[in-house]
């Protein structure tokens, strides 16, 4: 007889606490990597000789890589098991982190940058695929609200430190910090996370098969729209700090700290939306739409602040709506493909959506710098998300058989 899948029963192993947390610590830390550079880029880019439009290259290599790793992260998790990819690629990604702080050449450092982002991009989709073989579907909308505070989190962390940093000593010690910090994370992940029993067994050392992935309308339009919402998420976060200091004369101090009040906003928010969504049965989707016409409000009326103050009061309701869609996005990945298949579905549909991050930092340098217009950068922002509501109104909610580990099986699997 073949087990009863923990879905189905709604059985909760206590192990799954662990597993979200290490997960969550080590996508934590490459968002952290990831947000460096916002805080970073005027002071490299001095150091280095960039010139501003310049900068979003760096951005766009790391992004470039991202998109790589999270192609092929997805797949390698489902036939490898989220704990060998979690631990090994957050290793490496640190190691490059540590190398990028000591470039003196800008080919070089955008190479480097490149690294960082195709070993950063696997821990998102081997994370995604643990919370799915460890959480029953009716918690995982608060399971994946908290996995996904790491992002906006690592905003927070990035803008909070690294200013401070390159006061004290240089933009060379934050890189220095942040990848130390991944490493040891890593190592924790390598001894302490178990894999649910689904990738221990033979049929998960197979590749996984991909057919009823390409074939699911549902999961791309998923994806095209998370490629509108990271537009609008990553080319603030990317360019935010630089288009206050030079287009409104902010301080970097005070520009940093603007960005962390958004990413703070955001942390609050995630679990508490997941919270919501599993209370109103999984239904995701509406919500979804709801928030990202919140976020080309909010992005175009940052657009139209000129002061510290204006920015301060904007900030949180601007993180919390460039935020929230993610866990609600994410958490509808495993009823769309099927758990057996949701590392291999979650790295493909965030290959999509970072395909926005890729190309917007270089976008929105260009437009800045040929028109001088805060307000132009910001509607340049906007229009990412709004094309991510519109798709989203085509998706349709429903659910996929599950495959899950049963209680006795997670008990082995932790052992």
């Amino acid at each position: 007889m073949s087990p009863t899948p923990t879905n189905a029963t709604g059985v909760r192993h206590p192990y799954r606490w662990v597993v979200l947390l290490l997960s969550w610590a080590a996508f934590t830390m490459t968002a952290v990597d990831r947000s460096t550079w916002g805080p970073a880029s005027v002071s490299v880019g001095e150091h280095l000789g960039v010139s501003l439009a310049g900068l979003g290259v760096f951005a766009t290599g790391y992004y470039i890589g991202y998109v790589i790793s999270n192609a092929a992260g997805g797949v390698l998790t489902d036939w490898l098991g989220g704990r060998v990819v979690i631990s090994s690629t957050l290793f490496v990604a640190g190691g490059f982190m540590i190398l990028f702080g000591e470039t003196t050449s800008v080919a070089v450092g955008i190479a480097f940058q490149a690294c960082v982002g195709v070993f950063a991009g696997c821990d998102y989709s081997a994370g995604v695929k643990l919370i799915s073989q460890w959480f029953p579907e009716q918690d995982r909308g608060f399971a994946m609200g908290i996995f996904m505070t790491a992002t906006s989190l690592g905003t927070v962390i990035a803008n909070a430190i690294v200013p401070s940093l390159i006061e004290v000593s240089s933009w060379r010690t934050s890189y220095h910090v942040f990848g130390i910090a991944s490493m040891v994370v890593a190592v924790l992940c390598f001894f302490l996370v178990r894999n649910g029993t689904e990738t221990t067994a033979g049929p998960a050392r197979e590749l996984p098969k991909l057919g009823p992935l390409v074939r699911n309308r549902d999961l791309f339009l998923l994806g095209l729209a998370g490629f509108g919402g990271l537009w609008g998420t990553y080319g603030f976060i990317t360019w935010s700090n630089a288009l206050m200091i030079k287009g409104n004369h902010i301080s970097p101090v005070q520009a940093g700290a603007v960005v962390a009040i958004f990413g703070i906003a955001a942390v609050v928010a995630k679990p508490l939306i997941g919270v919501i969504s599993d209370v109103f049965g999984g239904k995701r989707k509406v919500l979804t739409v709801v928030v990202l016409g919140a976020f080309v409000a909010t992005l175009l009326l940052f657009g139209t602040a000129n002061s510290l103050t204006a920015f301060l009061w904007i900030a949180p309701f601007l993180g919390i709506a460039a935020y929230v869609y993610s866990p609600l996005m994410v958490a509808l990945i495993p009823n769309l493909s099927g758990v057996r298949l949701a590392g291999s579905a979650a790295g493909a549909t965030n290959a999509f959506w970072q395909l926005g991050s890729t190309i917007v930092p270089v976008v929105l340098g260009v437009v800045f710098q040929a028109t001088g217009s805060f307000f132009l950068a910001f509607a340049t922002l906007a229009a990412g998300p709004l094309l991510g509501m519109l798709l989203m109104l085509a998706v349709r909610e429903h659910g996929a058989p599950q495959a899950v580990p049963n209680a006795g099986d997670t008990a082995k699997a932790v052992a």
